[in-house]
């Protein structure tokens, strides 16, 4: 009978957890770095540039791949042969694994989790509780499949229970174009077949776990109808045109993953869910033997490539930067920013609305300035603040009008697309909406050189931060004359694929 003891089972999450943080799979390397070879749109080849050499940032430095570190999930296989050295229960001690790995002081990571979802919303502080799924199994060892799962990814899920005689295929395709780019492409889709509503969910969390093989698949062939179906959901999904953070382009998504159930006469349950360009996910098995560390990946697997904006790029100075010269940016345009901005993202953009409908003073004055929708994580030695990618835009759509309207806030930064009424208030108020690349939070971090909490202290990774920053590199995403390029991109792809295939 295998024993295992408590403190093996802590100490493997927390080193599973430190490990996916800032090492991508070689897997998911080498799958990036084949989408970077064959991009021919040269605003998405950028955008994967810069998620390539953050990665390998990342994996050199010991620091996040992106801001969002996640909300930690987790699949055991518990064999019914196992005996517990253990005081604590097996959800305490995942528990425990998750506080020692996001409190790590040499590689602190962003508490994210909020207790009281529906009311206060008030952040544990160690991003416990993990979510965690159970499975009793013959034999006498532990199986430990573990994720970080970001925000920004997991919010564009879908699911639908279809006819048994609808077109799974064609539901999923029509729907992807709905979930936007805040899930930051290209990543891997996962699918769920069959069950129950909540089994088909299940499905497809579980299905990103796996190891990305639709290359070795298409070299052999598909061998049975999930396969058939992998095969063609990547190629139709690719058509779309979205392309990496949705500016159009090739790829789209770099794998996609299926699993399926039995499921009852009368229904066809899917579910979708993404994994982002910061996908994180290992695995590990305790057999009593002692603790289960991760192996780090050879340096050697990354491209040697290297991130310039280019000569195309317009240097900013924010400091200095006045309404008419803003004006003449154009959708599409690669910028490189200098300067001060503020920040702030879902909480602190709720507590400014408060204060506007009470007409009470703000803490800050954006007359002028630009906003920063980020969530930095923490800072460790000498850095002025940890790695700070943007956050999905499109949360804080709902915001914009009346921040335009009665702040006189210039403009504002983020990831991903602008829904129509945040895109007609920027036309209207002659704004623009800058955006910085999704999994690419290293990176932007270095631009960084100086970093002050300004207002609402409280609220964690949510306060609103005054950034100095050299040389960012964003792109215009949104002009003032309301021209997007989340619209105008993929749509341009997409028709130049259809004339390839018809060529």
């Amino acid at each position: 009978m295998t024993i295992i003891k408590q403190d093996d089972l802590i100490r493997s999450v927390a080193d599973a957890l430190q490990y996916i943080s800032y090492y991508h799979s070689k897997d998911f390397i080498q799958a990036m770095t084949r989408a970077w070879e064959k991009e021919e749109s040269v605003v998405a080849k950028d955008a994967i540039t810069q998620i390539l050499v953050n990665s390998r940032m990342s994996a050199e430095g010991h620091r996040p791949l992106c801001q969002d570190t996640g909300i930690v999930v987790v699949f055991l296989k518990i064999g019914m042969n196992i005996q517990w050295d253990a005081e604590l229960s097996v959800n305490e001690m995942i528990n425990e694994g998750v506080r020692q790995a996001y409190q790590f002081s040499d590689n602190v990571l962003r508490a994210s989790v909020l207790e009281d979802p529906a009311g206060t919303r008030k952040n544990t502080g160690d991003n416990t509780p993990a979510v965690i799924h159970m499975e009793m199994v013959k034999g006498d060892r532990l199986e430990v499949q573990i994720a970080a799962k970001g925000g920004g990814s997991e919010n564009k899920a879908k699911m639908a229970m279809l006819n048994p005689s609808d077109d799974l295929v064609e539901w999923i395709v029509n729907t992807l174009p709905t979930m936007g780019a805040g899930w930051c492409p290209p990543g891997v889709l996962g699918i769920g077949i069959g069950g129950t509503a909540e089994k088909a969910a299940l499905l497809a969390k579980q299905s990103l776990m796996e190891s990305i093989d639709i290359q070795d698949l298409r070299e052999r062939g598909a061998s049975n109808h999930l396969e058939e179906l992998r095969l063609e959901i990547i190629d139709r999904v690719n058509d779309l045109g979205i392309g990496a953070q949705g500016l159009g382009g090739l790829t789209t998504v770099l794998d996609v993953k299926i699993k399926d159930y039995p499921t009852h006469a009368a229904s066809l349950p899917v579910c979708i869910i993404p994994n982002c360009a910061a996908t994180r996910h290992t695995h590990f098995t305790l057999d009593g033997s002692g603790v289960a560390l991760q192996t780090p990946p050879d340096l050697k697997d990354w491209p040697d490539i290297s991130y310039q904006a280019g000569e195309q790029a317009v240097r900013v100075n924010l400091d200095t930067l006045t309404q008419a010269e803003m004006e003449q940016w154009s959708s599409g345009t690669v910028l490189l920013l200098s300067g001060k901005m503020l920040t702030g993202r879902d909480a602190a953009h709720k507590r400014l609305i408060e204060r506007l409908d009470k007409g009470e003073p703000l803490p800050v004055d954006l007359e002028g300035r630009f906003i920063y929708y980020v969530g930095p994580v923490d800072p460790v030695g000498d850095e002025v603040v940890g790695p700070a990618g943007p956050t999905t835009a499109t949360r804080m759509d709902k915001f914009t009008p009346q921040i335009l309207e009665q702040t006189g806030l210039m403009g504002m930064i983020g990831k991903a697309e602008r829904g129509t009424l945040a895109i007609e208030a920027i036309r209207k108020h002659k704004s623009s909406y800058l955006m910085a690349v999704g999994g690419a939070a290293y990176l932007v971090a270095k631009a960084i050189i100086a970093a002050e909490v300004v207002a609402f202290p409280e609220l964690g990774m949510e306060a609103i931060y005054e950034f100095e920053v050299k040389d960012m590199p964003v792109m215009v995403a949104v002009d003032s004359k309301g021209i997007s390029v989340h619209q105008t991109g993929p749509k341009q792809w997409k028709a130049m694929i259809q004339m390839k295939k018809i060529d």
